[in-house]
């Protein structure tokens, strides 16, 4: 769906090229602009930044750490305490240090309600009217939960400090006592001169002084804010270039920076320096941001503005948020659901006590204890007794069972192989233990774009020339192959090696000079742009405004038209064998409304010609009407689009020497203007951009990294929805969109203008309804869009605030409002928000609007805005969601979202630091949510139904127990069973089911992704599950209970004696319980493995080890009161009638739930039981389908064009034709060697 875009300086539509307001800017600061811009009459001269008198409210002196310790620079901290509100540099992303551990640890522990539940239940037990059970009863278990958790979180911690120091003690020269001097990072303060090297990571934020380059060019590599790697360059005022190049000028430096306070805007800076008695100007230009590089450049000098916490990129982290997954959630809701119940039933229970001791204990001489204690007193007292005896509903052992749970599959991840990425020596890390499980419930993916789904690497992969289409395998000949090989560079010493080219009858032709066309064509490329070239050791190196250039310019080197050097108004190229140098006489640079750039060049033989190379769209409309090649050219671009390349035209125009002259005056004329200049100039470049003569078309591809659409398409099987947010330009987002087959060709595209008219309408309905329908009953709103067939939205960020109601350019909008060409929003019909409840129900119509669609675009955005789409899918859908990116304008949406991921592997590591999983390649996503994230939440859900069946089991049978003993909270078991119980007889079965279960392998597990259904929807555990966990448990406890005291009852041993006594009762119910447990743990294994079946075996013989020595009589004489049970389960379990007793009481407990999985997987299989059931045949599948050659990826048709290959921002124009990247003496250019490099390369060597 392509639609012309109206022109932005007559409209108050979004503008879609340009990034929307700054993230931190205020309406106060609008307003007051606004207001300030509407006093001054229209088209009056604006004043210079020199003119004006700043009030910046940050003041940087330079070399003078005395003078940011002044009164008037402090802030109160707590009560009386003040501190410099200018921070240090040193970071602290750490919790605890030595003497804060212990205390903040247990504060947090004792948050948990169940572990200040237990305290308080120890208080109880020290309580000898109350306490039923001995003190170590509890006391261990919750030693034991404490320091395991306490030891996690001190490991989790030291990882935090070794990070912290490892950055803050890194070195850099900062200038002290007059000569610069080395000093760690975490030492540096406000106001420092510090000297940077080349490949030196920047400390903090900085104004750029002078460097060693030509009027102080610097340039830095922003990997670890934005992921990109092409350079990008920062100059430093002339003044202080000029001034400031030995050290003792640099001593002698005693600026005032007055400037914006802190803030997290990457794209903007605004201040001023006052140096003797002057005023000048700062921007975002001469800034180096904390966390870049320097390259190419073999040194720097600059001023520390903002340190540590108030640099731009620790502003954009967003603030660090506690993680929880829906399971913490919902299981602590249920905690208290227990706790409810424990105190009902111990409630009932102390009732029933105060009557039975009423009606029969009060009249049983034998019962009187001597206290003359009333009834009602003696039933407060059963309350907490009963409190005490029933604690082991609410599981202690929980928490700390999952930790471990969650510790070994975090473990698992990082030792899964098929996720590591051997080219760059990068495994898959869990960064934490607590969102494993999470894994499995992703209902929408938030995708960064560049270096996430990209690998921002441009390929010269086809062209059109003159008609003729090339860069499919073909001979020299010209005769087509299905398969070819790449052509042989080694006639050309020049030449990239690495650079790949299938067509070897384009060589040829070149080769041969005999096409016209096809010499034009490079030599454009060689000739049009603007790459800036460096001498390095006898090599070229080339550095260019966008990865696109650089693709261009050296795919003209490979084909002979080698781009040698260039002066302010000289360039020199090598055309095959011969060195040619034109006179430059004009460069039109590249801006995103123009959509292209031309270069004027003098021939050396006096003939004047313009080459232009733009997006195809604006190129055709200004090509003359006897151009040739227009239509076979528009053909080629549209096989260009299906195949999803970025497309650019190549055309010329000869230009007499009049003509130029003419033009040439208007141009100086336009560069003069000083309000609207770039106005002024588009104008005068529309004049000389036309009637000019088509060439042929480049294709170039943005490379997708291995493996994204298919792995797109596999997650969107699973039902996981991506969304794209990105900072690119629209029609380059849209184009990785069909490239990783996230969009299609039979999808219905809708923009930001489609958008807000179908949201305005709904916003129009409900404001027609009357005010009391707001009100009451919830409607059932109807879908956007009702019509059959796949939907996607493609909007940029100004429309993104236009629709959300957000902060945009109100500058303009105030403006026009006072000048009385738009009125305030008092109407309906302003389109903006009546009330609160407008807003967030226009949002709430944006979010339903996006979640119908198969997929979403949001281009053009900036972080926070990124971060603000995830929080309100979180806010209104209640989904899990899961950010992915790799650089620091990521890391807000990576904090944001339930789950982040970052891409390690490249040089920015900001997003991994920030975020709970990293790995090298987004093709790993796949198997993180459908392997491990599917297999962490099946076996989550299976522990935590298991755990809370085997505690109430357990507990339960004092309830029915109660009913005999006068409801007197006497315990039915021995007191040590019921301290290890827990923690061996019952722990390990259903921990391994934790950590290994698996109900299909990870093959079957990616190849249905339709398993991972159950997840989302999140069916394995809630309260119904927990319910059924709770009957369950009753079942099974009456069962354990009511058979052996029924067995037990008027009954003779073998031997005559009557084995009915209350002690043989206990062993043969805790018995039963054991072995009822462990087998059904063994019912409910999916995955079989030795370790399983020890863990089984091994707890049963472990139980009855432990009871027999405990229980002896030996250990009785060394403690014969803690130790009571003497001889009992050998008097008991010598009784073939008792052992008959608990194979019969174990039969019955487990028989029901055979028969309901028989039932379930014959009559009611879920997905699961039919993969599982035709396992065999579905692996033997897969053998054969790795055994098939596979097939190439398939991209889908469409018509439309692809997208400019340019950068997002202005190219190096300005620069060369000012000269300043020009060095002063330009060196005798020294031989080159046999191959050259481009320069936006990662590897500091090539550098």
């Amino acid at each position: 769906m392509n639609r012309g875009r109206a022109d932005y300086r007559g409209s108050l539509e979004p503008n879609d090229e340009v990034m929307p307001y700054s993230d931190d800017e205020t309406d106060d600061e609008l307003d007051a602009s606004s207001e300030e811009e509407v006093e001054e009459p229209l088209g009056a001269p604006q004043p210079t930044a020199d003119a004006r008198p700043s009030e910046m409210p940050w003041k940087v002196k330079a070399n003078d750490r005395p003078y940011h310790h002044l009164p008037e620079f402090e802030k109160k901290v707590f009560l009386c305490m003040k501190k410099s509100r200018y921070s240090g540099n040193a970071i602290k992303t750490y919790k605890y240090n030595v003497f804060t551990f212990l205390p903040l640890n247990l504060y947090e522990q004792f948050k948990r309600a169940a572990n200040l539940y237990f305290l308080a239940l120890l208080i109880l037990q020290v309580i000898p009217d109350i306490t039923t059970l001995p003190w170590y009863t509890t006391l261990v278990p919750l030693v034991v939960v404490l320091l395991i958790t306490a030891l996690k979180d001190l490991v989790d911690d030291l990882a935090r400090h070794r990070m912290d120091k490892e950055i803050n003690n890194r070195k850099t020269e900062v200038l002290l006592d007059g000569r610069f001097q080395e000093s760690k990072w975490r030492n540096i303060e406000v106001g420092d001169v510090v000297r940077l090297k080349k490949n030196d990571f920047i400390p903090a934020d900085i104004l750029l002084l002078s460097s060693s380059n030509p009027n102080s060019l610097c340039y830095v590599e922003t990997a670890e804010l934005d992921g990109e790697t092409n350079l990008k360059f920062k100059m430093g005022r002339r003044v202080t270039d000029e001034r400031l190049q030995e050290e003792r000028q640099l001593a002698a430096y005693d600026a005032l920076i007055e400037c914006e306070e802190p803030n997290n805007r990457l794209d903007k800076f605004t201040g001023t320096m006052l140096w003797k008695n002057e005023r000048y100007p700062l921007d975002l230009d001469n800034m180096l941001l904390r966390g870049c590089k320097i390259r190419n450049t073999e040194e720097c000098r600059g001023l520390v503005i903002f340190a540590g916490a108030d640099t731009k990129i620790m502003r954009n982290g967003g603030k660090a948020r506690f993680k929880r997954t829906k399971i913490d959630e919902l299981m602590n809701y249920m905690v208290y659901t227990i706790f409810a119940l424990l105190i009902l039933i111990a409630a009932g229970l102390a009732i029933g006590h105060s009557f039975w001791y009423e009606e029969i204990g009060a009249n049983a001489w034998y019962l009187d204890d001597g206290t003359g204690q009333s009834a009602g007193y003696r039933g407060f007292l059963s309350f907490w007794g009963y409190i005490i005896v029933l604690n082991t509903m609410v599981p202690i052992s929980l928490y700390v069972s999952v930790e471990v749970i969650r510790l070994g599959q975090s473990k698992f991840i990082n030792w899964d192989l098929q996720m590591y990425y051997a080219e760059k020596d990068t495994p898959a890390k869990a960064r934490t233990t607590t969102l494993n499980e999470q894994l499995g419930q992703i209902e929408y993916i938030f995708s960064d774009k560049t270096g996430t789904l990209t690998q921002n690497i441009m390929q010269f992969k086809k062209c059109t020339i003159g008609g003729r289409n090339y860069g499919e395998p073909t001979t020299a000949e010209g005769v087509t192959l299905d398969r070819g090989r790449p052509v042989d560079w080694s006639w050309n010493q020049f030449a990239d090696r690495k650079f790949q080219f299938m067509d070897h009858s384009l060589v040829a032709c070149i080769r041969s000079r005999k096409d016209k066309d096809v010499s034009e064509f490079f030599k454009l490329l060689s000739l049009c742009h603007t790459v800036m070239v460096e001498h390095k050791d006898g090599e070229l190196v080339y550095q260019a405004a966008s990865p696109d250039e650089g693709a261009l310019v050296t795919a003209a080197r490979n084909f002979g038209y080698v781009f040698l050097s260039r002066t302010q108004d000289t360039i020199t190229i090598k055309e095959m064998d011969n060195e040619t140098t034109y006179e430059m006489l004009a460069l039109l640079d590249f801006n995103s409304d123009r959509k292209r750039m031309s270069i004027i060049l003098k021939f050396p033989d006096g003939r004047i010609r313009l080459y232009c190379k733009g997006a195809d769209t604006i190129i055709y409309e200004r090509l003359s009407p006897s151009s040739k090649y227009k239509d076979v050219t528009q053909t080629s671009l549209d096989e260009f689009a299906n195949a999803t390349l970025r497309t650019l035209c190549l055309c010329y125009k000869d230009i007499s020497a009049t003509e130029f002259e003419a033009w040439s005056r208007k141009h100086e004329e336009a560069q003069l203007v000083t309000s609207n200049r770039e106005d002024a100039l588009d104008r005068v470049y529309e004049e000389i951009e036309k009637n000019l003569m088509l060439i042929g078309a480049t294709a170039i591809e943005d490379k997708l990294q291995d493996g994204v659409p298919e792995t797109i398409a596999t997650l969107a099987k699973a039902d996981i929805k991506i969304w794209v947010l990105t900072g690119d330009k629209k029609e380059t987002a849209e184009n990785i969109g069909y490239s990783c087959s996230l969009l299609t060709d039979d999808m219905n595209v809708y923009y930001g203008e489609d958008v807000n008219g179908k949201l305005g309408s709904r916003q129009a309905n409900r404001r027609s309804q009357p005010q009391e329908s707001r009100v009451g009953r919830k409607r059932v709103e109807q879908p956007f869009f009702p019509e059959p067939g796949k939907n996607a939205l493609v909007i940029t960020g100004g429309w993104l605030n236009e629709i959300l109601y957000e902060k945009k350019k109100k500058r303009r909008r105030l403006r026009l409002r006072r000048l009385g060409k738009r009125p305030p929003p008092s109407s309906p019909q302003d389109g903006q928000p009546m009330d609160d409840w407008e807003k967030e129900m226009r949002q709430i119509d944006f979010v339903n609007m996006a979640c119908e669609c198969e997929a979403v675009i949001c281009c053009r955005v900036t972080p926070k805005q990124k971060a603000n789409v995830v929080s309100l899918v979180k806010k209104y859908k209640k989904a899990v969601t899961l950010s992915i990116g790799d650089g620091a304008n990521d890391v807000n949406m990576i904090k944001t979202a339930d789950i982040g991921v970052g891409i390690s592997g490249q040089e920015g590591m900001q997003a991994v630091m920030s975020s709970d999983y990293a790995f090298a390649q987004f093709r790993y996503l796949e198997r993180l949510l459908l392997v491990h994230g599917r297999w962490s939440y099946i076996r989550m859900c299976k522990f935590l139904r298991f755990f809370f069946f085997k505690n109430f089991a357990f507990t339960l049978v004092h309830f029915w127990y109660s009913f005999f003993t006068g409801y007197s909270a006497q315990v039915a078991y021995e007191d040590w069973f019921i301290t290890f119980y827990n923690m061996f007889y019952s722990s390990l079965p259903v921990l391994l089911v934790g950590l290994l279960d698996q109900d299909v392998n990870d093959k079957l597990s990616l190849k249905f992704p339709k398993l991972y259904l159950p997840g989302q929807q999140r069916l394995l555990f809630n309260y119904k599950n927990f319910f059924i966990s709770l009957f369950h448990g009753i079942f099974v406890s009456l069962i354990i209970f009511f058979i052996p005291y029924g067995a037990f009852l008027q009954t003779m041993g073998q031997d005559g004696e009557a084995p009915s006594d209350y002690q043989s009762l206990a062993v043969i119910t805790a018995s039963s319980l054991v072995f009822a447990v462990n087998l059904q743990i063994s019912l409910d294994t999916s995955y079989w493995t030795f370790v399983n079946c020890f863990a089984v075996l091994g707890s049963i013989a472990i139980y009855f080890g432990v009871m027999f020595d405990i229980q002896s009589a030996g250990i009785h004489v060394l403690f014969s009161s803690q130790f009571t049970f003497t001889g009992a389960a050998s008097n008991a379990l010598r009784q073939p009638y008792l052992w008959l007793t608990i194979i019969l009481t174990v039969g019955i407990s487990l028989l029901p739930v055979v028969c309901i999985q028989f039932l379930h997987q014959t009559i009611w299989p879920s997905v699961g039981d039919k993969v599982q059931r035709n396992r065999k045949k579905y692996e033997m599948e897969i053998l054969e389908e790795k055994k098939k050659r596979p097939t190439a990826f398939q991209r889908g048709r469409r018509s439309r064009r692809s997208a400019y290959a340019f950068s997002h921002s202005r190219g190096y124009a300005d620069l060369i034709a000012s000269g300043r990247s020009i060095r002063r003496r330009q060196p005798v250019r020294p031989p080159l060697r046999d191959s050259i490099r481009e320069g936006p390369q990662r590897e500091a060597e090539n550098i």
